[in-house]
């Protein structure tokens, strides 16, 4: 994936992802690595470390008179406040903005860049080549189209009850293989 780049000279700067989270598993894990040009970046354990290449990635590639070495890299470390209950905290600033009028700290038309760019990570790894952002979402929507017209999963949609949300909530039944999941 090629991603806008941020320097003066606007040279592309070409990155890789990945994105580790759980919220349902314990302990779980929530990892962020991005590695560009330039170095890695790692958010994990309430820590953000940047591992700064001494020069580009794709310079040192193409100069390199060895097989499997790499450039010398400075570690950063770059602290930060992390917030200990995001999930509530979203959600209380959700409901006083509704109630009082506070402004939202994470407002809904901001999640479509979250989503391209997810939709991106995976599309370009689909492709086996880098896309830029933004991304062609009508060449995005025929993949994921070719997808669901060549599935083999079939839905059922039952009505269960529930006494916990909602009087009652659909169940989704899968079925892969003649297997319900």
């Amino acid at each position: 994936m090629v991603l806008p780049s941020s320097s003066r000279n606007d040279s592309t700067v070409r990155s890789t992802g990945l994105f580790i989270t759980s919220t349902g598993e314990a302990p779980g894990t929530n990892r962020l690595e991005i590695v560009g040009t330039r170095g890695t970046r790692v958010v994990e354990n309430n820590k953000l470390t940047f591992a700064r290449n001494s020069v580009k990635m794709l310079e040192f590639r193409r100069t390199a008179t060895q097989w499997f070495v790499k450039p010398e890299a400075k570690i950063e470390e770059i602290p930060f406040a992390n917030a200990e209950v995001p999930h509530v905290i979203v959600i209380q600033n959700f409901v006083k903005a509704i109630l009082d009028g506070d402004p939202v700290i994470a407002p809904g038309p901001e999640g479509i860049h979250a989503v391209e760019l997810v939709n991106a990570m995976v599309f370009s790894s689909l492709l086996g080549h880098t896309l830029e952002l933004p991304m062609d979402g009508s060449a995005w929507e025929k993949q994921l189209n070719g997808f669901i017209t060549s599935s083999q999963v079939k839905k059922n949609v039952v009505q269960v009850g529930h006494r916990r949300f909602c009087q009652f909530v659909p169940k989704i039944i899968y079925e892969v293989d003649g297997h319900q999941r």
